[in-house]
């Protein structure tokens, strides 16, 4: 997962390859609840791991569960409806799926058996209505006390001084969430030992289809709900949940709308886009977004399981369409409006308002600034695509579905040929809440110009700091990281291995030519074995110096180095980055430091590793590369015409990374 403060994505151009989607939010926490409140244990199959599951694992850790991970397997052993914790505070983050259904069923245990329960979350939690439900326990005797403002989390759970009152329906509003609803069908099995408990809906019921969810899996675990319409639902006399033994969470129906998106914009001339963990046979409500996909062009074929998505109308066609069916989803299909002809009007979608963000309003703010044409109002949004499209740095209000929609806007090269622009992501980490891989597995299936992927490029003499800067720069940015003297290091230690002399170009050529390297993290492997504190060592830095000189050795590296340039970006650093191997980068840094400070870095080092030094003979040594790396006739050591020079004897790590990232900035000009 990125955990950058921002993501800037380059345009690009097409799409194509396979998806395997993480498990839904939706009905992974529905099931960790289920399963928690049963008899029995449950293993649970493709549990999403995010944010929110992790909430609900500790939630139900800290309510006395079983709770265990066994390879990528979960085993919940349930409470049976019996607390053996009586007391607890609760962490909730911001999981809608957390907050909702365990402030029910907590409520009915802490009332029915004396326990006591705090549950707050994040700052946006305590701005999201719960009041609704609230009312609705109240209703049943559930004493429970708001702990912030009214109507609000966070919350109390109190003990309850006499039975509960199941004898009248429970009334609850169904058109602010369907999660109130939800939340009383998964709590009130709990309280339905002398008679059965009924849920009355007042006014339009939202998001039907997520309460079709809690009703197919309430059934799994042997809840079997009468129901009268989407009005009256019954939870018959005696009702006990009942672990199903094992359950497999199906893929994520709103996370494949992205790609199913992706499909219909950027699969073509033969391409496309397959996505598997969901397909025509979902139990979940989000499924039917492909409907909304074929309405704007996109093909889709399906099957138990898996969708392929290609481009069909080009440009996009724009839809008139109530969303109600697909609340979630249908924040995708406000970008797709981006790449079609005519307006999309997206209505029905009050919850938007109340979810993790204002979404409305975010989904307007952030598509004015690609240049879209928005209007928006109570339940609806009207978006119209850009005359000409703006490099955009897109605020995601720490919602994860902003985030992922938004993605998409790098596309913009096929609305606009002529007017392509970068999009930067802003807090690209909440992605955590439901698909913490979203943008790793997106960049695995997109394609982009080479030209186009950014490149850093920084260099300068032995011992400068420029690798230490590099590592720091790509971290911060998010890009990928080539060590370019670690491949001649490694050309050097492979040589010294074979028994090829460091005076045999084309013996150490060949060497570079079959080198067999893999980067891992802060790690170097050589032919599977774990190299990175053997390329660090005097001698062999001492032997790539002499090695780098031969034309044949750099010509057998240049193609690997340039293998490395990715998506979403590269930082290298070495010698001539700047001036040989990229001369095109986005931005070029050359930096220094004297012989007396380098060769004292140097000897803290080695000193630091339990290796004996002499800080003479290191500056010595220092001086005599510099001098051999200047003179060389191949790519010799210099600054590009164009680079950004700086000398970092008197400056810190982080001081160097600010100057570097002030500069990388600038350029971007979000």
């Amino acid at each position: 997962m990125f955990t950058t403060p921002f993501l800037d994505l380059p345009p690009l151009r097409a799409a194509q390859g396979t998806v395997r989607l993480p498990g839904s939010k939706s009905i992974s926490n529905r099931v960790l609840l289920l399963a928690g409140l049963s008899e029995g244990t449950t293993v649970v199959h493709d549990l999403l791991d995010s944010d929110d599951t992790r909430v609900m694992l500790d939630a139900l850790r800290a309510l006395g569960c079983g709770v265990e991970a066994r390879g990528a397997d979960w085993h919940i052993t349930g409470l049976a409806g019996q607390l053996p914790v009586k007391t607890a505070n609760l962490f909730l983050g911001n999981a809608g799926t957390a907050m909702r259904p365990l402030t029910a069923a907590l409520a009915v245990l802490a009332a029915t058996q004396q326990g006591t329960f705090e549950l707050k979350g994040i700052p946006r939690m305590h701005e999201r209505p719960i009041g609704d439900l609230v009312d609705a326990l109240r209703q049943l005797g559930c004493p429970i006390d708001y702990l912030g403002n009214d109507g609000y989390p966070p919350l109390r759970l109190n003990a309850g001084t006499g039975p509960l009152d199941t004898s009248a329906p429970i009334r609850v509003r169904g058109d602010v969430s369907s999660q109130f609803l939800t939340a009383l069908l998964l709590g009130l099995p709990l309280v339905s030992a002398h008679g059965p408990v009924t849920i009355a809906v007042d006014g339009e019921l939202t998001s039907k289809p997520y309460i079709e969810i809690t009703l197919n899996l309430l059934a799994r675990f042997g809840i079997a709900v009468q129901r009268d319409g989407w009005q009256q639902f019954t939870i018959p006399q005696g009702s006990r949940y009942r672990s199903p033994g094992s359950i497999h969470v199906e893929g994520d129906a709103s996370s494949a709308s992205y790609f199913v998106a992706l499909g219909a914009i950027a699969a073509f001339d033969g391409r496309a886009i397959r996505i598997e963990g969901v397909g025509d046979d979902s139990i979940q409500g989000d499924i039917r977004f492909v409907d909304a996909a074929r309405a704007m062009g996109a093909q889709v074929s399906s099957g138990p399981g898996w969708l392929e998505v290609r481009r069909g109308a080009w440009p996009l066609k724009a839809i008139d369409l109530d969303c109600n069916h697909i609340p979630d989803a249908a924040m995708t299909l406000a970008v797709m409006a981006l790449f079609a002809t005519g307006t999309t009007r997206l209505t029905n979608i009050a919850s938007w308002r109340v979810k993790e963000t204002d979404r409305i309003a975010a989904m307007a703010i952030e598509l004015r600034k690609l240049g879209a044409t928005v209007v928006e109002g109570a339940d609806f949004i009207e978006i119209s695509a850009p005359a000409r499209w703006d490099r955009a740095a897109i605020h995601t209000y720490d919602d994860h579905r902003v985030a992922m929609c938004f993605s998409l806007a790098a596309f913009n090269p096929l609305a606009h040929p002529a007017g392509e622009v970068p999009v930067r992501i802003l807090d690209p980490r909440c992605v955590g809440k439901t698909f913490p891989d979203y943008f790793e597995t997106l960049f695995t299936v997109v394609e982009a110009r080479t030209t186009d992927v950014p490149v850093l490029t920084i260099d300068g003499p032995t011992a400068s700091g420029k690798g230490t800067l590099a590592s720091a720069v790509a971290i911060a940015l998010g890009y990928h990281f080539l060590d370019s003297g670690a491949l001649y290091r490694a050309t050097a230690l492979a040589a010294m291995a074979a028994g090829v002399a460091d005076t045999d170009e084309a013996g150490l050529a060949a060497t570079a030519a079959g080198l067999k390297l893999k980067f891992s993290s802060q790690q170097i492997w050589l032919d599977d074995a774990e190299v990175s504190d053997d390329l660090r060592q005097e001698h062999v830095g001492a032997m790539a110096s002499r090695v780098s000189v031969f034309p044949a050795v750099r010509e057998a590296l240049r193609a690997l180095q340039l293998s490395h340039r990715r998506l979403p970006g590269l930082v290298a650093d070495g010698r001539d980055m700047g001036t040989v191997i990229f001369p095109g980068a986005d931005l070029k840094v050359f930096v220094t430091a004297s012989a007396a400070v380098r060769a004292e870095r140097r000897y803290k080092q080695l000193i630091s590793k339990g290796i004996p030094a002499n800080i003479d003979s290191l500056r010595a040594d220092l001086e005599a590369r510099d001098l051999r790396d200047q003179s060389r006739t191949v790519a010799p050591l210099k600054p590009a015409e164009d680079a950004k020079l700086f000398d970092n004897s008197e400056l810190s790590v982080d001081q160097c990374v600010a100057r570097v990232l002030e500069w990388w900035n600038a350029r971007q000009a979000f």
